[in-house]
Parts: structure tokens; C-alpha cells; sequence
């Protein structure tokens, strides 16, 4: 397995920046990786920080806001987010995982 495959998976809180609901992952503890597979959705700020982008519809589909827990990976070389823990609404308990277009 090579440095391009290898699977990154964190956990973060949502927050809120510029009016937009995003997450930002340091490069060095594996927003480098990430940013592989989430170029459409994404920048650096800060100059080591990558800034991802979760759109309101998304937000809505995962039942996530401001403050809440995902999760992030990069496996099968596509962008994937899951809500920690679904809000209210979702009876399976679990978490609604969404992945990008890339």
C-alpha cells in the first residue's frame, strides 16, 4: 500500500465559519489525505488547515449542525462523512453517511 492509499479516518466537531458549516482538519494529522478526495469541497486556510465545506441539504440529510461529532475517511478514494450519533427522527440510532461525488 502506497502513501496515496492509505485509509485516514477522524472525528470532529462541526463548526460554524464565515456563515458556513464546516470542518477543519489540520493537514498533519490527516487533512493531507483527505484533501485527495475532497478537492471539490474543500481549501486550505490558515496555510496548514484543510477546510471542508458541508452544504445546508447535506446538513439536512445527516441531521447535523453547529457543535455536532462526524466522522470522516477517505476509504474506497471517496470523501465519506457519517454523523457520530443521528439526530432525533432517525430510528436506527446510527449515523446517516453520505460520501462525494470526487
Amino acid at each position: 500500500m502506497d502513501e496515496y492509499d492509505e485509509i485516514v479516518c477522524l472525528e470532529g466537531p462541526l463548526e460554524r465559519v464565515n456563515g458556513e458549516l464546516a470542518l477543519m482538519i489540520p493537514l498533519e494529522e490527516g487533512g493531507d489525505k483527505l484533501r485527495e478526495v475532497a478537492q471539490k469541497i474543500s481549501e486550505i486556510v490558515e496555510g496548514n488547515i484543510l477546510k471542508i465545506v458541508i452544504k445546508p441539504w447535506l446538513a439536512g440529510v445527516l441531521r447535523i449542525e453547529e457543535g455536532d461529532l462526524v466522522q470522516v475517511d477517505n476509504q474506497n478514494g471517496k470523501f465519506n462523512l457519517r454523523a457520530v450519533k443521528a439526530r432525533l427522527g432517525d430510528d436506527t440510532g446510527e449515523g446517516t453517511t453520505a460520501e462525494s461525488a470526487d
